[in-house]
């Protein structure tokens, strides 16, 4: 199967030939750099945005959904050359459907930039019909050898189309793009129609020609191959109001002739990306390619990014307005302590230069401008003794107008480092073998720490990789889960007891193998979670995460900080409140018969649920290794702030998990002997 126009994708060859099952346009940006130089200079970041493609199944191409795992599919796409900075056209293959690429290289380079490989199959031939406007035609390559080599077949059209498209209504064939050369044309909101007997033409203009030249926000401009479904045909239009690429808008034609043109829009049931700059496709969408399969079923590639058109250039504008604040403001300062005397060099004002030429004083008394030059520097240079005058930095009003300053400053510094050098702020899941996978996130709590609960779901619910968001309530009345506000689904799992083993509970409605316990009072970056989440999906075994303990002798166990694992170099415990785990077999275990009298011990002290399932862990592991840390860059404990939180006297706290780690050894065996070091694995996130 072929998708094209900047995507293609086509199914693998037949008897004959490769047959294509043509699919739908799709416009993205694949930064991979220069395909043909594996060591070249790679992804550069720019003002157009990193562009992703996501593969789509549905029983109708209003009901298209991500795949969750055939034919062979070839994707024809866009990749932006790193060296010449213009587009060519890429392919990649995939075997299982569209879980998986293969990159294949690059298929098209001119020396014009080319987007928008529209792909399709006439008399047995694949065809791919590129946007080439820079080049000021429309110009139709055959396969010779597919899908890596293709020749010019013929230029079909002199006129600098973009995004165009060829479809076979009734009798005809249908021509759709847009004309952005012609006088008085609205950008991106300009759409022609040509008619001919044949792909090849001659084509002939519709009598009505623009049929669109208007807002671009209605989906004037093209934004993927149209399809049929239903007796119908639709077509598919770039909204690019908001943002270059904001949406994809869905038309039925109603109308086709010569003389006439009607379409009516259509919801597509698209479900809209919920997670912004942390969803691939979070800020814009602008291209769909959908075709029907043999087998009924639809399949659809759409494009997607996860930055608005112009994000770096925004960024490093406003950055650089921050820096140029901080210098203003550190330049202040120097006027309130008495390091900057004058504005401007004295050199500058012409009544204190010293030696002058005739010529200058001549144009200096004739001239009013340097008369009025030489009054407002001087007025300008006592600006700084008239600000220590009315703010003298030994008052207290001078001294809290320096501490508001030298704030705002490394406020305004740190700011405008961010923007410049900090990217879009959105972060993204990390892939194994290609794959991505989704974790629930659990969070135990009651009425006292609602105002926790609720920037908790607000943060984490945004992360890529979060599916849902379970609430374990111990305590008091219960919040309705449409109150928070949420990227994904919240279920609030209602206990009839305050027991802290609640935490582990088996839960069938959990629909992942990945479950992240993370106490609501704790605050990381989205990044750190989805390292966690990678690092255990390499070791779903272990328990994976952030806060790692030491548990050695000689002598009575003591329970102690990450400050004395980090001092012995080594950690055999990881704290369950901010730790990933498999849903199914940590629960199991933990509510197991050999388990019982751990629980019991959770229940009398009120602590040290996540200490048992370490113990659990480790037992369960005759030899080798049963946890494995993360790092985060920061991490916040917000109940420090808020006096609800059980280890809120430290010292009372650990002498209690003291009690717990002697009554656990006795009872499972002791860990001492299972220290994992620091430092230890490639990717460098166990420091």
């Amino acid at each position: 199967m072929v998708f094209g126009p900047t995507t293609g994708v086509t199914s693998g060859p037949t008897e004959k030939t490769h047959r294509i099952s043509s699919i739908g346009l799709m416009y993205t940006y694949m930064m991979y750099g220069n395909m043909y130089d594996t060591g070249s200079v790679g992804c550069k970041q720019d003002s157009e945005g990193s562009w992703a493609i996501g593969v789509f199944y549905g029983d109708s191409p209003f009901s298209l959904k991500p795949i969750e795992a055939g034919d062979v599919l070839y994707l024809f796409f866009e990749t932006k050359n790193s060296i010449t900075m213009q587009g060519d056209i890429g392919v990649a293959r995939s075997i299982d459907n569209g879980a998986s690429w293969e990159q294949m290289g690059v298929v098209l380079d001119e020396e014009w930039h080319l987007s928008y490989p529209y792909v399709f199959d006439y008399n047995g031939q694949i065809y791919m019909m590129p946007e080439g406007s820079k080049k000021g035609d429309l110009r139709l390559y055959r396969a010779v050898d597919f899908p890596l080599k293709w020749e010019l077949e013929r230029v079909i059209l002199k006129r600098p189309l973009i995004d165009s498209f060829i479809m076979k209504y009734e009798s005809r064939y249908w021509l759709f793009g847009s004309d952005h050369s012609r006088i008085s044309t609205k950008k991106n909101g300009e759409l022609e129609i040509w008619y001919s007997n044949t792909p090849f033409g001659p084509w002939k203009q519709h009598k009505k020609n623009p049929v669109y030249n208007t807002d671009k926000k209605t989906g004037a401009r093209n934004g993927g191959r149209p399809f049929y479904y239903n007796g119908n045909m639709y077509r598919l239009g770039q909204d690019d109001g908001e943002t270059y690429g904001r949406r994809v808008r869905v038309f039925k034609i109603e109308v086709l002739t010569p003389y006439n043109y009607k379409e009516v829009e259509v919801d597509l049931g698209f479900e809209k990306p919920t997670k912004g700059k942390n969803a691939w496709n979070g800020a814009r969408s602008h291209h769909l390619d959908a075709q029907q399969l043999k087998s009924g079923k639809w399949i659809a590639v759409s494009d997607g990014d996860r930055t608005p058109s112009g994000d770096t250039t925004r960024r490093y504008i406003v950055g650089w307005m921050l820096i140029s604040a901080t210098g203003l403001l550190v330049f202040v300062m120097g006027m309130l302590l008495g390091f900057v005397r004058c504005i401007v060099p004295l050199s500058w004002c012409p009544h204190t230069i010293k030696k002058r030429s005739d010529s200058f004083l001549v144009w200096e008394r004739s001239s009013l401008l340097a008369s009025r030059l030489r009054h407002y520097l001087s007025r300008l240079n006592r600006l700084s003794s008239v600000l220590r005058c009315k703010v003298n930095p030994k008052t207290s009003l001078g001294r809290f107008a320096f501490v508001v300053i030298l704030i705002a400053s490394i406020g305004f510094m740190f700011a405008g480092i961010g923007y410049i050098y900090g990217g879009s702020g959105g972060h993204e899941s990390y892939a194994i073998n290609h794959h991505y996978s989704q974790f629930t996130m659990l969070a135990m709590t009651y009425d006292a720490r609602l105002w926790n609960l609720r920037w908790y779901i607000k943060h984490y619910s945004q992360c890529p990789s979060v599916r849902e968001i379970v609430v374990v309530w111990n305590k008091g009345t219960p919040p309705d889960p449409t109150e928070f506000e949420s990227s994904v689904p919240v279920r609030i799992r209602v206990e009839e007891k305050n027991s802290l083993n609640n935490r582990f509970k088996i839960d069938p409605l959990i629909n992942t193998r990945a479950v992240l316990e993370l106490d609501d009072d704790i605050i990381m970056s989205c990044d750190h979670i989805e390292r966690g989440f990678k690092v255990w999906r390499e070791n779903p075994d272990r328990l994976v995460g952030f806060y790692p303990r030491l548990v050695n002798g000689p002598g009575p166990l003591e329970y102690r900080g990450e400050k004395h694992a980090r001092k012995f170099n080594g950690y055999n415990m990881i704290l369950t409140g901010a730790a990933f785990m498999d849903n199914n077999a940590a629960f199991a275990r933990y509510w197991s018969e050999e388990a019982a009298a751990g629980r019991a011990v959770v229940d009398e002290l009120f602590n040290c649920e996540d200490v048992l399932m370490n113990f659990l862990y480790a037992n369960a592991t005759s030899s080798g290794t049963s946890v494995e840390y993360v790092k985060p860059a920061w991490a916040i404990d917000t109940s420090k702030f808020s006096g609800v939180a059980i280890s809120e006297n430290t010292q009372a706290h650990y002498r209690v998990r003291s009690k717990c780690l002697e009554r656990f050894a006795a009872l499972y065996g002791g860990i001492s002997g299972r220290m994992v070091e620091f430092r230890r694995r490639k990717d460098g996130w166990d420091q």
